[in-house]
């Protein structure tokens, strides 16, 4: 039987903690990661109605995409949703994982969920995060030089977009002298030693660099493993938030609206009109990306999906832009579909169910 921690660990491949911003809470939040999982209910939020619902189906992990503990909690009295959650979320031995804006900063994550729904082609994320990539420089003999890339790679380096292996080798000699406590690999010791070496340069992202650190030494020759790690600003074009693509044809400003409230299920939706322009590249966030707003004219798109925008925010578009305020729920509730194919592809022995009880606080009327 699969332990939470195993859930959990596959859950963070795909969205590291990392990438979380600085204000979220996103990972385990109740629970004992060595218990066995019993099931999985996958959901966008969790509340007492959605544990009750986990409770009865036999699970006792719920994933969720909105941490419930968001903010640091005093007291444990019952007096509000959140902490009636936690306490009844602890008597029934049930754990609770987050992934939140982690899952929003990583490629096929809440954005490119939505990207899919609305059939985007040539998706790339909107705005690249920076500083999440660093770079090896190390020193290998020759002949151990596929070993110790083959290595690295495994480790998760040299990875760029749709590439792997990427690295760099120039060769040179390596000179050094072993001391008398030495057990050198090459050479002796006292004495001065030269060797044909490759430098190699890799990229990684930096969250793999304890990782990364072990599968050099543990494949490297050499007693001491010579090393330059560096941390790079380039944008990591695999992490960022939002997702911009564009349309197979351009539609008018009725035939978008449409279409999009058909393939996100919607009941209504804000938007502002573009008039005769029409819609063919388009950007969305999930969640509330009006903060967006200025990328999505900044790189041309028609129209940005997104929820939560502010009365004066929809001024922003300058009448260049379409904003389309699906709503919070409605733009991430999908995220559900996430979470549900990756465990269920990895595990077999255990159920994984998707919550039908409908969290979104907000009803709409006609």
């Amino acid at each position: 039987m699969a332990k939470i921690h195993e859930i959990t660990t596959l859950l963070e491949q795909l969205a590291p903690l990392r990438y979380q911003e600085s204000y979220d809470n996103a990972g385990l939040q109740t629970g004992d990661a060595n218990a066995e999982v019993t099931g999985v209910l996958v959901t966008l939020d969790c509340t007492e109605a959605v544990l009750d619902e986990a409770i009865s189906k036999g699970c006792n992990l719920v994933v969720a995409h909105h941490p419930v503990i968001f903010k640091g909690l005093k007291q444990l009295t019952g007096g509000n949703y959140v902490e009636r959650t936690i306490i009844k979320a602890i008597q029934n031995n049930i754990a609770i994982y987050a992934s939140h804006t982690n899952l929003d900063n990583v490629l096929n994550g809440v954005n490119t969920k939505i990207a899919d729904k609305l059939a985007l082609q040539q998706q790339r994320i909107l705005v690249n995060k920076p500083s999440t990539l660093m770079q090896l420089v190390t020193f290998v003999p020759v002949e151990n030089t596929e070993k110790v890339l083959d290595a690295l790679n495994q480790a998760g380096a040299g990875n760029i977009g749709e590439y792997s292996g990427c690295s760099f080798t120039v060769t040179g000699t390596g000179r050094f002298t072993p001391s008398a406590q030495a057990t050198p690999a090459i050479g002796s010791q006292g004495k001065p030693e030269q060797v044909q070496e490759n430098r190699l340069e890799l990229l990684f992202p930096a969250y793999l660099q304890g990782k990364i650190m072990e599968a050099l030494k543990q494949a490297h020759p050499y007693e001491e493993v010579a090393h330059y790690l560096y941390n790079i600003e380039n944008q990591n074009q695999e992490v960022g938030i939002g997702v911009i693509g564009e349309l197979a044809e351009a539609l008018t400003e009725q035939e978008f609206l449409a279409y999009l409230k058909d393939k996100m299920k919607l009941q209504g939706l804000r938007f502002t009109s573009v008039g005769a322009k029409k819609i063919k590249r388009v950007a969305v966030c999930g969640g509330s990306g009006s903060f967006l707003i200025k990328d999505a004219l900044r790189q041309g798109a028609d129209a940005l999906v997104t929820g939560d925008v502010k009365y004066h925010e929809f001024f922003d578009a300058e009448q260049r832009l379409m904003i389309a305020d699906i709503g919070h729920y409605e733009s991430e509730v999908f995220t559900k579909e996430i979470f549900y194919a990756a465990i269920s592809k990895s595990f077999s022995n255990f159920a994984v169910l998707i919550s039908e009880v409908n969290t979104n606080p907000v009803r709409y009327t006609f």
